[in-house]
């Protein structure tokens, strides 16, 4: 199906980020502040989700629209507002915890039993993955994060390492874990994993797969459907009537060779077309009756939404080849964890367009909306819209 336009009413993105949230986040982190500042705690919170849809623009060029139509003075009062000095100073002061801890307290599955593409049965379909965003290039960042080699020595730019799950039928990012270049995925997993909702089926690439990990993974009460690579071995103990198999991994071939610790679980192995390759996909689902091996192997395809959306992250809401702007570690955290707010807020409302016109939420632009949402965030980014600006309409397409 072809994107296409749908009319929703975007009323404020802080309905997805409450006010009352936001300021019970600055008290228990001791960044409410008690003196009277430019630019209110509150006030940079939304500011720095603003840059997140604004993140191809300079800082003093974000605020100054949104002051500007908040009803500003102009001249000296709002250039001392947008001074560098001014954003940077309250950006240093507020620091990167809070946006971590506002992005873990509201950016969570948003989908219900009738978004369309987010279920299979009774399962919510989640897919787990990772990837790097280049930040600036300063000595302080590459210390902090690291820098990929190349084959000429160093990489253009150093890059931090996340790892998330994606609820499928949202395209919303939740779980997310940040490290540095240097972490490895394995490391960051073993946290991810660990938020997977209890209603989850969870798709994973076949570097995922370890012991530890489908063992931890599993602790959530989620179910799991990942593929496996192909120098693992995995007994065919019994051939169910779907074509797969039941199986076990074990921690170690020791274990294994004495059956010891060893974890159930299915085998379903296939090619596709007249391919010689073999895939192999390891299931916790042990009745074929409620998950059959073809369906689990048309199913996950939908992995692959993941990589869609990581790339929307990357190049459509930061814009291509643009780094995370910060200098200094702690604002590029701080950076890093506004993105991520930022895209949950548009996906948030594309979830909403979707439900009235019964479609999917891959049905629509996530460019034109981020264009679109971007151009009216100016009005609600530090207070409540009236009831004029909550019924105003705007078209996602």
């Amino acid at each position: 199906m072809g994107e296409r336009p749908v009319g929703v009413s975007i009323g404020a993105l802080s309905k997805f980020f409450p006010q009352q949230e936001i300021e019970g986040i600055l008290r228990a982190s001791g960044r409410e502040g008690k003196r009277r500042r430019k630019l209110p705690a509150l006030d940079l919170m939304y500011y720095l989700i603003a840059l997140g849809l604004h993140a191809s623009e300079g800082c003093r060029s974000v605020l100054r629209r949104i002051l500007v139509r908040r009803g500003s003075r102009e001249g000296e009062d709002l250039d001392r507002l947008c001074s560098d000095s001014a954003i940077s100073q309250g950006r240093t002061r507020l620091s990167w915890q809070p946006l971590q801890a506002l992005y873990e307290a509201v950016v969570r599955p948003i989908a219900i039993p009738s978004t369309m593409g987010a279920w299979y049965r009774r399962w919510r379909l989640v897919s787990l993955d990772g990837s790097t965003l280049d930040v600036a290039d300063t000595k302080q960042n590459e210390r902090a994060f690291g820098r990929p080699g190349s084959g000429r020595g160093k990489s253009g730019f150093p890059q931090l390492r996340f790892l998330t799950l994606l609820e499928n039928g949202t395209h919303v990012l939740f779980g997310a874990e940040l490290g540095s270049y240097r972490t490895s995925e394995a490391k960051l997993a073993k946290k991810v994993v660990a938020r997977l909702p209890a209603d989850a089926l969870c798709l994973a690439d076949r570097y995922f797969f370890s012991y530890p990990l489908w063992q931890a993974a599993l602790m959530s009460g989620a179910a799991l459907l990942w593929r496996m690579r192909s120098d693992l071995v995995l007994p065919k103990l019994k051939r169910l009537s779907d074509g797969s198999y039941l199986t076990k991994i074990y921690p170690s071939a020791r274990a294994r060779a004495r059956d010891i610790g060893g974890i159930p679980a299915r085998l379903i192995t296939y090619r596709l077309g007249k391919g010689r390759e073999e895939y192999r996909l390891l299931c916790s689902i042990m009745d074929p009756r409620k998950a059959p091996a073809l369906q689990l192997v048309d199913l996950y395809r939908k992995r692959w939404t993941i990589e869609t959306v990581l790339a929307e992250l990357k190049t459509r809401l930061r814009g291509p080849r643009v780094v995370l702007r910060s200098r200094v570690p702690n604002l590029t955290r701080q950076d890093f964890w506004a993105l991520l707010l930022a895209h949950f807020g548009v996906r948030a409302l594309m979830h909403e367009a979707a439900l009235e016109e019964k479609i999917e939420a891959g049905d629509l632009s996530f460019t034109h909306a981020v264009r679109t949402i971007a151009r009216y965030l100016p009005l609600y980014v530090s207070f409540f819209p009236s009831p004029q600006e909550e019924a105003l309409q705007v078209t996602l397409a």
